[in-house]
């Protein structure tokens, strides 16, 4: 992998992770319980490193 590789990969990283975090703190903030929370940030996560990874795989 080039460092131009890395540095994109890390940069979908962080920016699934504060997505994740953000949509699990609203979904706690509307008054679901912690677990439901969690797996709504889970699931955001997942859904935009999907998006990435699809996006990679039609690039190349």
């Amino acid at each position: 992998m080039s460092p131009l590789q890395i540095l994109s990969l890390l940069l979908a990283l962080s920016t699934t992770l504060n997505i994740a975090i953000t949509a699990g703190l609203l979904a706690r903030r509307s008054g679901v319980s912690i677990p439901q929370a969690i797996l709504t940030g889970a699931g955001t996560a997942a859904t935009g490193l999907g998006i990435y990874f699809a996006a990679v795989a039609a690039y190349k």
